[in-house]
This record gives structure tokens, sequence and C-alpha cells, in this order.
């Protein structure tokens, strides 16, 4: 059993900041990568970061120069930064980890995600 457990997630008013942190429990063995990812009502989910597990990171166009994606490998866990926050933003944000829970079982994990809301 893994879980994925997201945090930080709130109302912000635009321009403003918000940090949030995902950590990674259970029966975990390794860990591929560990991204986030948006849905905004109304539309599909899509990638807003991603981090290997060597720490090479991959942002969407919309927020690169304003969020930062960054992991703890001992803690299992990945937060994303996000400053400059725009009312665009608003949405679920779910966090996502590739993993291996046995030598020969890997898969994606999501998170039950939180709201991120921006207000103008």
């Amino acid at each position: 059993q893994v879980q994925l457990v997201e945090s930080g997630g709130g109302l912000v008013q635009a321009g403003g900041s918000l940090r949030l942190s995902c950590a990674a429990s259970g029966s975990i063995f390794r860990i591929n990568t560990m991204g986030w990812y948006r849905q905004a009502p109304g539309k599909q989910r899509e990638l807003v970061a991603v981090i290997s597990s060597s720490g090479t990171t991959n942002y969407a166009d919309s927020v690169k120069g304003r969020f930062t994606i960054s992991r703890d490998n001992a803690k299992n866990t990945v937060y994303l930064q996000m400053n400059s926050l725009k009312s665009e933003d608003t949405g679920v944000f779910y966090c996502n980890a590739n993993l291996w829970q046995h030598a020969w079982k890997v898969g994606d994990y999501w998170g039950q995600g939180t709201q991120v809301t921006v207000s103008s």
C-alpha cells in the first residue's frame, strides 16, 4: 500500500505565494519521478512540474519562472513553491509519484488533491 498526502493549498490573492508539499509513504522500494498536476474547473488534468530522482526538472510553459519544484529523497517528499500566482493557476493540484513498490512492481500513484484558489 502506498499513500501520497498533499498539504499547503488554500486561498491566496493574485501575486501571492503558496508552497505545496506531498509525502509518500508505505511500501516503497524506490521513487523515480515525482510531480505536480493541476486540474482547473471544466478542464483536463495537466502537468505543472516534474522532477527526477537525480533532480532534473521540467515545467509547463505557463509556470516557468514562477514555480519551483524540489524534493527531499530522504523524506520521500516533493514540494512546489508557487510565486506570483495568477487567477488562472486556480485548480486542484495533484501529486504524482512513479515508484517501485518492489523490485518487480512499478507504477504511478496519486494523492487526493489539494485546492488552490487565486483571487484577482
